[in-house]
């Protein structure tokens, strides 16, 4: 049976309307008598119901949908003689807590408390679901036929996506009336709750472990080669995605297996309902039929003999009590479709016992079982190098002290060991006018920078090959946890984790600029895991004074991705190059983000140049 992430729903319109935060209906108070209402009536205008907060009675309509499992059981139920006005949905969702006595074509008379859900909490920013709880049902008849579905189409959904929030609210679209001819936000808000159907869509983020996979209702927005749909400015949303759950035990229809570019063909239809882990998302009576077309995961190009490879790989917690196929896989995909590259920067190595938090941090073990692997495979002996964290001081998962690392051939390229760095020790820039060095090789850029507080510090090394120096720092910055989904009540969405990420952008590109000053012409690769865009502040900041270039800007833009969030194709992965790299070739290998089957959920990236 399907467990998807849409039942971790707490927050109720009672804490809402205590903070403020959702909008004007939240001064009414509870009438004694119960209202008699329709379900139009209940869904309202905006996004709040206009009733929320009361209890009502005489609710009727025909049940659509039933869930079983997860914490959010209930059903849904819609008015089969609807009002004359669009922005209001005639479909509801009853919270009932356990498993609901009622089924699917079943007429029923409803009574309860309408209350305002918001999915993960107040905190989250999330939009709410209206909703009734503490329901009396009464079954009038059953096996009747269920009102006709909206169908959703490239034609319906509006190519605007949102309206900007009230100032006067927080930037709360909660209490706009909606317009769901002019915005996709507000065309789905009037659907909540509501029967609606969708015909073969395009399948833009693959299905996981949750068993819920992402579509687009609009064949050409934003295409991508590979069949995903691009995020290419915060300006220029994919308004035709919806998230697809199946409502049917797994014992009686396993969850389809798609990857990026299949079709999920014929008639997909259900409820439209609201989580937090993706928004309007059908909650599917009937689910469509993967085709399968045939994604094939890519193989980049081998070296040149004067070529130097770099590749950068986040690896996704890897430890030594990850099954041998985990190592097995990365390391086919770091021989075969990464062609072995002379230099690869690592993100996201734990120590040698993983999430066991016991103080350890060396992390040998996890790093010998990774090289043994891409050695069993084909590839190069690579040797290693890395500085071990303070104890959990770098963010990510508890006891895992995750780190960046370099492994490097050594048949290829040297790696010039200065003795000296630690967690604490910030490397530096030395040398005469043209000839830079690195005070410390490995050595951490400046650690006790806060911005760098519970987060990874940059790794720095310098590598020779044929006689030319080149500077690599490996980078993996904050993460955008905390920061608010694009489905989001407040709008424009607030971006919180940004000015972290911009302060660690900021000493990346000092140092950097160290360098330079002391050669204009030194080889400099800034690389890893940047946790934002090719169009972010944090890549503009990268970049300033010209001191790198994000590498994606030489590929055509439907190319520039390396990660699949939501069935948004975008960008999270980057090298960055300082000017004296030219003439190089760049290649995003898209072995993961595309894929239901992932070794990590990112694409490696590799760029060939003669230095």
């Amino acid at each position: 049976m399907p467990v998807p992430r849409t039942a971790a729903v707490s927050a109720v319109v009672a804490a809402a309307l205590a903070a403020g935060l959702v909008g004007a209906a939240s001064s009414q108070a509870a009438p004694a008598a119960p209202v008699a209402a329709k379900i139009h009536d209940i869904q309202g205008t905006t996004r709040i119901s206009p009733l929320a907060g009361q209890q009502v009675t005489g609710v009727t309509g025909v049940v659509t949908g039933v869930r079983t499992y997860g914490s959010s059981k209930g059903f849904w139920f819609q008015d089969t003689a609807p009002d004359a006005n669009p922005a209001t949905s005639e479909g509801i969702f009853v919270f009932t807590g356990s498993n609901p006595a009622v089924t699917v074509g079943d007429a029923v008379n409803v009574a309860g408390t309408v209350t305002e859900y918001v999915p993960g909490g107040l905190a989250s920013g999330n939009q709410s679901l209206t909703q009734i709880s503490k329901a009396t049902v009464t079954v009038v008849s059953s096996g009747n036929a269920l009102p006709a579905p909206v169908v959703i189409t490239d034609r319906s959904v509006p190519g605007r996506y949102t309206p900007n929030g009230d100032p006067a609210a927080g930037n709360s679209i909660n209490g706009l009336t909606l317009q769901p001819k002019k915005y996709a936000l507000d065309y789905y808000e009037s659907l909540e709750g509501m029967n609606v159907r969708i015909g073969t869509s395009r399948v833009v983020g693959a299905t996981d472990p949750h068993s819920e996979l992402w579509v687009t209702v609009k064949p050409h927005e934003n295409r991508t080669p590979r069949g995903g749909s691009l995020y290419s400015s915060y300006h220029d949303q994919n308004t035709g995605r919806l998230q697809i759950q199946s409502l049917t035990p797994a014992a009686q229809q396993p969850f389809p297996t798609a990857n990026v570019g299949d079709a999920l063909t014929g008639t997909t239809e259900g409820p439209l309902d609201f989580n937090q882990f993706g928004g309007y998302t059908i909650a599917a009576r009937t689910l469509g039929t993967v085709k399968d077309n045939g994604l094939k995961r890519e193989i980049t190009r081998k070296q040149r003999t004067g070529e130097l490879a770099v590749a950068t790989y986040n690896v996704e917690n890897l430890d030594p009590s990850d099954p041998q196929s985990k190592f097995d896989a990365l390391a086919q995909g770091v021989v075969t479709n990464l062609a072995s590259p002379d230099i690869v920067a690592l993100e996201e190595i734990q120590d040698n016992n993983g999430a066991k938090n016991d103080g350890t941090v060396d992390a040998s073990a996890t790093v010998k079982k990774f090289t043994d692997a891409i050695a069993a495979a084909g590839g190069p002996a690579y040797q290693w190098r890395s500085i071990d964290p303070e104890n959990d001081k770098d963010g990510g998962e508890p006891g895992g002290n995750i780190r960046q690392g370099f492994l490097f051939n050594p048949a290829r390229v040297s790696f010039t060991d200065r003795p000296g760095g630690d967690y604490k020790t910030a490397v530096g820039v030395t040398g005469s006018k043209g000839h830079p060095a690195l005070t410390l090789s490995p050595g951490r850029v400046d650690p006790a920078n806060p911005a760098w507080t519970d987060s990874r510090k940059p790794l720095a090394g310098e590598f020779v090959f044929k006689g030319r120096t080149v500077f690599v720092i490996a980078n993996h910055f904050a993460s955008k946890g905390g920061d608010e989904s694009l489905v989001s009540q407040h709008q424009p969405v607030p971006r919180s984790s940004e000015d972290k990420r911009l302060q660690q952008a900021r000493a990346v590109n000092a140092f950097v600029k160290q360098l330079l000053a002391v050669d204009k012409h030194a080889d400099v690769l800034a690389i890893g895991d940047i946790n934002d865009f090719d169009f972010s502040g944090t890549t503009k900041a990268l970049e300033d004074g010209g001191a790198l270039r994000s590498a994606f800007r030489t590929l055509p833009e439907k190319e520039r991705y390396s990660y699949v969030y939501q069935g948004n194709t975008q960008v999270l992965d980057q090298i960055l190059t300082s000017p004296a790299i030219r003439g190089f070739a760049y290649d995003s290998v898209h072995i993961n983000a595309e894929f239901a089957n992932q070794t990590s959920d990112h694409d490696p990236q590799v760029i060939r140049f003669r230095p």
